[in-house]
């Protein structure tokens, strides 16, 4: 026989596990708590202690009538009250004795308060009995002197009697039997409380185990016990008693985990992991796909050096006017355009011609099919034109010469021709395979005709992709929007891309939440070979960066902070210290000096461009350090950064917020703000070289927020505003700006207040105006004046 504990004891015998306790320590056994373990002489003389009181129990519970009636009526003998009871049902001159006798039972009635409930109740039936057969049932029944109490108790009750004393008996025994009640109740709840403090919590009933355990290496407890169907604790001790101290947070190695399930009877098996992060892989595995192939359009890229017609081309394509918007008539960042001819559709992509733009022409060549190589007829082949035959042959894409300009004096395709045969570009009347086309951009001469010839050459190719599955393809530009957050720009190459699919793009991931195409509308899908504009990003993707669409939110989101790591990791990686092995290096290069600068641009190839022209300028003793570079307006970080590293802060075509600009004033931060991008090149050129002449510098003078818009059919566009921060004349220079992008420069047309035309407007003061030759002003723009003042040589 094993050891017991107390509340196992006690509850055998059904007394509290305090009431055991407090009886153990009396009799010296060495017991702390109800979990302590008793010997066999313990529980022996423990049950003898209790055991009078548990046959007590047990007779109050059965109940015998005797005894029931004779606690209710104080303890007194049975016979006596039954004669008592008698005597006053036959002479009313027995009332004093009665009175008298009842006192005691009166006094007694709180001490037997255990054994009333009981007997009340069997007395109620012995009354009822009593009043259906009259005094027949008085003092001779077989129940004695129960049957005569209760049958003065109802003669009292129905009589009526003068002196009130069956009333009396009959409240005294309703307040008793209250009395008992709530104590019998009191203890009841006692003793289940008692009990179930020491009976515990009820066992879980756990499912079957499953067939095979089918794990990953590195799961701790938690993970395997979800997948056993038992407990965390369970899974712990289990592992303790194998001889593996861990806790339910520890991973556990393979062999541990197989040991485990062996030690379950069950078979082990190890999932194999995919890295959801490589969706290069994830990437070829969509564009491999084979099933469900139909034709789609064409991608082509417009390649060739500046100035030499590629967006007038694009232009007339579109039968838009988009080069008047580019700020010195350059294309700054890719544009992806579609075109609808003899009901086919061709989507064009625009690259700036620009040397600072090499990488962004390297993508556009990745991502395309067909490449236009643009040479003007008059000036010939130019260095860029050299570097995009480069790109298009790395790429492997088929060529087609475009010679523009043909409508200009001294216009020479021939020549053109020539030069290109150096680079192995024959053309067919030559006996070559390279298709040229004569053209005139600006007046729409021939472009039917370069249509039909990159139709023929993608019917020839066979291009074709599933529309029927996730969405994947390269990222042609990517920036940030002050009210959309991260933009990018896409290009769809297999499957179909849907608002709402869970998407990584590089190292960033989300939903897409809004699609549009190139002329803006909102657009619910996107089939192959369609560039559409995204929102909905955690974080601006790099351009040329792929995006592959998942089946599931949670492993885009897996993914993506997968990828986020590593390119952090690899950064920090690439960073440099000074260490007891190169510190002699640096000590030489001490001569060295540096040009720390910080670079904003309003999109991410700008940067991208901005960076890598600023890195090759090489003037003896200088070089140029970047050390930032991001999409965005300029920023309270970005002069504290600029202040903390003695930087200057290059703005490409995007502007300072006020609370930017005033802490660069009052920090001394330089910041240079360019619209152009060769301008900024040549601008930290010159500084380098020390080169810098006489210059003016502008100096913005005010601030106006636009708070209503008027439409006159012989004026214009009217704004009616603010001036928010220092003043505004009526000879200022302007700059519109909309989210902290340059929309237009230019000058006032006319400055009013009430009605009247006025030279300046102080801050704090309502006013109206003009911008010349603009009218696009919308409610919330600021209008930046400024003026330009000469700043000598220091």
């Amino acid at each position: 026989m094993g050891k017991k504990r107390i509340y196992e004891l006690a509850k055998e015998i059904n007394v509290s596990s305090k009431q055991l306790i407090a009886k153990a320590e009396e009799k010296g056994f060495p017991v702390k708590n109800h979990m302590s373990t008793l010997g066999e002489n313990e529980e022996r003389q423990l049950r003898a202690a209790f055991k009078p009181k548990a046959a007590h129990q047990s007779t109050q519970a059965t109940g015998h009538p005797h005894r029931s009636t004779t606690t209710a009526r104080g303890g007194q003998s049975t016979g006596k009250p039954a004669q008592r009871s008698t005597d006053r049902a036959a002479h009313a001159s027995a009332k004093p004795q009665q009175k008298q006798a009842a006192r005691p039972a009166q006094q007694n009635q709180g001490q037997q308060s255990n054994r009333t409930t009981s007997n009340a109740q069997h007395n109620k039936n012995n009354g009822q009995t009593g009043a259906q057969h009259g005094t027949h049932n008085s003092g001779t029944g077989r129940f004695g002197g129960s049957l005569n109490n209760n049958t003065n108790n109802n003669n009292g009750r129905r009589g009526g009697s003068s002196n009130g004393r069956g009333g009396r008996n009959n409240r005294n025994n309703r307040n008793n039997r209250r009395r008992n009640n709530n104590n019998n109740r009191y203890k009841k709840n006692q003793r289940i409380k008692d009990t179930n403090q020491h009976k515990g919590a009820p066992e879980r009933k756990n499912k079957a185990l499953p067939e095979t355990l089918v794990y990953t290496d590195g799961m701790n407890a938690q993970d395997l016990a979800k997948l056993l169907h038992r407990s965390s604790a369970e899974i712990v001790k289990k592992l303790f008693m194998l001889g593996v101290m861990v806790n339910q947070n520890q991973s556990l190695d393979k062999d541990t985990i197989e040991i485990l399930a062996s030690d379950y009877g069950i078979a082990a098996k190890e999932k194999v992991q995919v890295d959801v992060s490589d969706i290069d892989k994830a990437f070829d595995a969509e564009m491999a796909n084979t099933k469900h192939l139909v034709t789609r359009a064409p991608v082509v890229t417009i390649m060739g050096h500046v100035d030499h017609g590629k967006t007038t081309l694009l232009d007339h394509l579109r039968h838009s006017h988009i080069t008047a918007g580019e700020a010195g008539g350059i294309t700054q960042a890719i544009g992806a355009y579609q075109v609808h001819y003899n009901d086919k559709l061709i989507t064009f992509l625009d690259t700036p011609g620009h040397a600072a733009f090499t990488e962004m022409r390297a993508r556009g060549a990745e991502i395309t099919d067909i490449t236009i190589l643009v040479v003007a007829a008059d000036d010939g082949v130019m260095p860029q034109t050299i570097e995009a035959i480069h790109h298009a042959k790395a790429a492997g894409t088929p060529i087609i010469v475009a010679v523009n300009k043909i409508d200009k004096p001294g216009a020479n395709p021939n020549h053109v021709m020539e030069q290109l045969t150096e680079y192995e570009l024959i053309p067919e009347d030559w006996g070559g395979d390279t298709i040229f086309v004569n053209i005139s951009a600006k007046f729409g001469k021939n472009i039917d005709e370069l249509l039909d010839m990159i139709l023929l050459q993608s019917e020839v190719m066979e291009l074709k992709a599933n529309p029927d599955q996730n969405g994947a393809g390269s990222v042609i530009e990517a920036r940030l929007d002050q009210g959309k957050g991260s933009v990018a720009t896409l290009l769809v190459q297999q499957g179909t891309l849907h608002v709402g699919d869970p998407i990584v793009v590089g190292n960033t991931f989300g939903r897409v939440r809004t699609m549009t195409n190139e002329r803006g509308r909102a657009i619910k899908s996107a089939v192959p070979a369609t560039p559409v504009e995204i929102t909905g990003l955690n974080d601006v993707p790099e351009a040329g960066d792929r995006f592959v669409v998942f089946d599931d939110e949670k492993t885009a989101r897996a993914a993506g902070e997968e990828r986020a790591k590593e390119a952090l990791v690899k950064e920090r990686q690439n960073t440099s210290h000074v260490t007891l092995d190169n510190l002699f290096d640096s000590l030489k290069e001490g001569e060295m000096k540096e040009v720390d600068v910080i670079i904003k641009a309003d999109v991410q190839g700008s940067v991208e461009a901005l960076v890598g022209s600023l890195k090759k300028i090489e003037v003896s003793g200088v070089r140029v350090n970047i050390i930032h570079s991001a999409v965005g307006a300029i920023n309270e970080s970005d002069v504290t950064l600029a202040e903390a590293s003695n930087a200057i802060i290059i703005g490409f075509n995007v502007r300072p917020t006020p609370q930017a600009r005033s802490q660069a004033d009052s920090d001394k931060v330089d910041i240079r703000l360019h619209n152009v991008i060769y301008n900024a090149i040549d601008e930290i050129e010159a500084a380098m070289k020390g080169m810098l002449e006489p210059t003016y510098e502008e100096q913005v003078i005010g601030q106006v927020e636009v708070r209503q818009i008027y439409h006159a059919s012989k004026v214009g566009t009217i704004a009616g505003g603010m001036v928010t921060d220092g003043k505004i004349t009526s000879d200022s220079d302007v700059r519109l700006i909309r989210d902290g992008v340059v929309i237009y420069q230019g000058k006032l047309g006319s400055l009013k207040r009430f009605k009247d035309d006025v030279k300046e407007v102080k801050q704090g003061y309502e006013l109206g105006f003009t911008i010349e030759n603009y009218n696009d002003i919308k409610v919330d723009d600021v209008v930046e004046a400024y003026v330009m003042k000469e700043v000598p040589v220091k």
